[in-house]
């Protein structure tokens, strides 16, 4: 049987339906605004796993080509593997949803929310969240749910929710926000310096349409609901847990205040193996050693999260807003155009700046259309950065974090007309231990500053914690560049990059409900302050942009009349190409006029913008040229002074003078300088060799 819910959302009509389609799967939502349409699926494995201490459970995000009336481009016209726009959405749907599985009903879980339809107006990636959310909650699945998304905008004083792709390209904030109907528990996005003010106005304007889209959804569970499957709680317990406990917290207590990652984590290491030696008989069964397993974890989390509550300290002996220490340097690779190594505590990137052409741009090819970027940055976390033996993977982590630094510093990134290279930033992550994103942040600003790229202003960023007493909050500590435990055992982390006027990127995961906006407030005060500390340390090691390494490709522009570009361009191509050939550059020509020249030295950029003036440049009577002798006549000489325009220099302008042969004075291929006298009435360009001229 069909169910429907629907909300009017503007003057367009938010639909969520399940019973027509996808109706094998553990839950399935149609889901539909305008022309954009969502279909998500789940389904579960038809096994529990006893013991599980995490949700199996992987979100598949998917665009089809057919949904934007497109067939694939390229040589195979299937849709391949997943672009990074659909990861990113993936994450999107995943980092809300998963915090509210429960690991004890033990089975692998599968969410497919796939885009089916878009109008071009109306986004799919919001969407998808309600779609894959609703599909859950009236699923047999157990869920702790619903959640729901939205984006906010800034223009012109006014917030926006869910802005049209035409409004998102004009607005000052674009953050996307989801929660339950008790609070948000996820925020990203990014702005162009707004203030903290206009932040915490985002969220709270967020608020109100994700409880309106959690009670919709609860409409649709009451009539299409199924009953929940049971959970798979293990009954196993932990034999002699006290007396572990007893024996172990002493020694953690030490353990787990070592300084530095490593150490800290062979003294835990140390003790787990004293202790486990002590009950080794027991822990020979699995499941026995599991639980001892999970109740380090517990000691460690109740002594990190005591000391800081009640003493303000943390395990590595820093207070509450210390910052660890940085150090900055620039230039340490020799041959490439601008590098970094930017080291705040024992997280460390070595960020890496290219320079390209317009050749050089990242293309993208989905459903919303062909783009270009000329701003790029990559992000690569290999095993060896926590000391570990792994593959070199691209993964989502990867994708996510990297998508993170680059949104930060993009709003500081010069236009392709005041700067026009294509920019390319890695970030090597050489060692981890807390938010090597905005450690990629940080050194990918020096790093462009160390290239020569002329940026608007630098941008840092740092990682904030928080840690709380209780669901009342009676008592919480905001944390400052935090640790890599303090992120996993904390209760949020949010990251806040921007220049000393305002954020540019944002991210925020909370892992408890109801965080309120006074906590909020204090959080983003606090990142400020850290923020321009860091920026502090950063502008001792550079402040402005150097000049352009001599590695770099040679760049010059010029403005050519718009009625010309096709002359410069020529029949399918064939004039910029054979110019790009002769000359050794690249040419590339917008549709204003402005034509950008590539090269490796400045000698090919100067012959080939003097080439291209020949092209489009009309001769003018008076001008003096450097014309090449093509053809010689009894009557005189044929000389090129513009690329394809010819004249005719006769036998008596070519010396004060009688000569008998044109070949007495000149030579085929001979450059001499000519002197246009005048342009007939037919368009034929009589000229002079100019001592010729100068004489008479």
């Amino acid at each position: 049987m069909v169910q429907r819910v629907t909300r009017k959302i503007g003057d367009q009509e938010l639909i969520l339906e399940t019973g027509k389609i996808g109706k094998q799967a553990n839950g399935c939502v149609y889901a539909q605004i305008g022309g954009t349409a969502v279909i998500a699926t789940v389904c579960c494995s038809s096994e529990a796993k006893e013991g599980l201490d995490f949700v199996p459970v992987t979100v598949e995000y998917n665009e089809k080509f057919y949904a934007a009336g497109k067939i694939p481009g390229g040589f195979v016209k299937r849709e391949g593997r997943p672009k990074d726009k659909e990861i990113l959405v993936s994450r999107l749907i995943d980092r809300p949803m998963r915090p509210l599985f429960e690991a004890s009903f033990g089975r692998e879980i599968q969410i497919v929310p796939t885009c089916v339809s878009i109008d071009g107006v109306n986004t799919p990636d919001i969407l998808a969240v309600l779609a894959a959310s609703a599909a859950v909650s009236i699923s047999d699945i157990p869920f702790h749910g619903p959640v729901a998304a939205c984006r906010v905008g800034y223009l012109d004083g006014e917030y926006i929710i869910n802005p049209t792709y035409d409004q998102m390209e004009k607005v000052q904030l674009e953050i996307v926000v989801a929660g339950t109907k008790d609070g948000f528990t996820m925020v990203e996005g990014g702005a162009n310096e707004v203030s903290e003010d206009v932040m915490l106005g985002a969220l709270e304007k967020a608020q109100s349409f994700i409880t309106e889209m959690c009670l919709l959804q609860e409409e649709l569970i009451k009539v299409a609901g199924k009953e929940k499957l049971p959970l798979a709680p293990s009954n196993a317990v932990l034999d002699n847990k006290d007396a572990i406990r007893a024996d172990a917290i002493p020694l953690m207590q030490e353990a787990c205040f070592k300084k530095g990652k490593m150490a800290r984590g062979e003294a835990v290491k140390e003790v787990k193996k004293q202790i486990a030696e002590k009950y080794a008989e027991q822990l020979e069964d699995d499941m026995q050693r599991k639980l001892f397993d999970a109740l380090f974890d517990d000691i460690q989390y109740d002594l990190l999260r005591s000391s800081i509550l009640e003493k303000g300290l943390r395990i590595d002996g820093r207070g509450t807003e210390d910052i660890r220490p940085i150090t900055c340097e620039i230039n340490v690779l020799p041959r490439t155009h601008g590098s970094a190594l930017f080291t705040r505590g024992e997280t460390q990137s070595l960020a890496v700046t290219t320079l390209g052409t317009a050749d050089d741009e990242q293309t993208y090819d989905d459903i919303e259309g062909k783009t270009s970027e000329h701003f790029i940055l990559h992000y690569n976390f290999p095993p060896y950065s926590v000391g570990e033996v792994g593959k070199l993977t691209t993964g989502r982590r990867e994708i996510g974090h990297g998508n993170l630094a680059r949104r930060s510093l993009a709003p500081m990134i010069p236009s392709r007309a005041e700067f026009p290279y294509t920019i390319r930033v890695v970030s090597e992550i050489m060692e981890s231990n807390g938010s090597s994103s905005q450690a990629s942040t940080c050194g990918g600003c020096l790093s462009l500053l160390a290239a020569g790229v002329p940026m608007k202003k630098m941008v840092a960023g740092i990682a904030m914690g928080l840690i709380t007493s209780d669901e009342k909050y009676t008592k919480y500590a905001i944390l400052s560049d935090i640790l890599g435990e303090e992120d996993h055992l904390g209760d949020m982390d949010f990251k806040v990059a921007g220049t000393r006027d305002g954020i540019t990127g944002f991210q925020m995961d909370i892992k408890i409900a109801g965080v309120s906006m006074d906590i909020m407030r204090r959080a983003l005060d606090q990142a400020k302050r850290g923020r321009n500390h860091i920026l502090d340390i950063m502008e001792q090691c550079i402040s402005k942009p150097q000049e352009l390494s001599p590695y770099a490709p040679k760049i010059d522009s010029m403005k050519i009349a718009v009625d010309k570009i096709g002359a410069l361009i020529g029949k399918g191509g064939a004039t910029v190409k054979a110019l790009c050939q002769q000359y050794n550059v690249t040419i590339n020509t917008d549709d204003d006029g402005t034509v950008t020249i590539y090269a490796k030295n400045g000698m090919d950029s100067e012959a080939a913008k003097k080439a291209i003036k020949g092209i489009v440049e009309d001769p003018e009577v008076g001008m003096v040229y450097t014309g090449t002798v093509k053809r010689i006549m009894d009557f005189g000489a044929f000389v090129e002074i513009l690329p394809g325009k010819e004249g005719l220099c006769h036998i008596s302008k070519l010396s004060k003078g009688r000569i008998d042969k044109v070949s007495d004075v000149l030579k085929e291929g001979q450059t001499i300088p000519v002197k246009l006298l005048e342009i007939d009435q037919k368009g034929r360009l009589n000229l002079s060799y100019i001592d010729a001229v100068e004489e008479k």
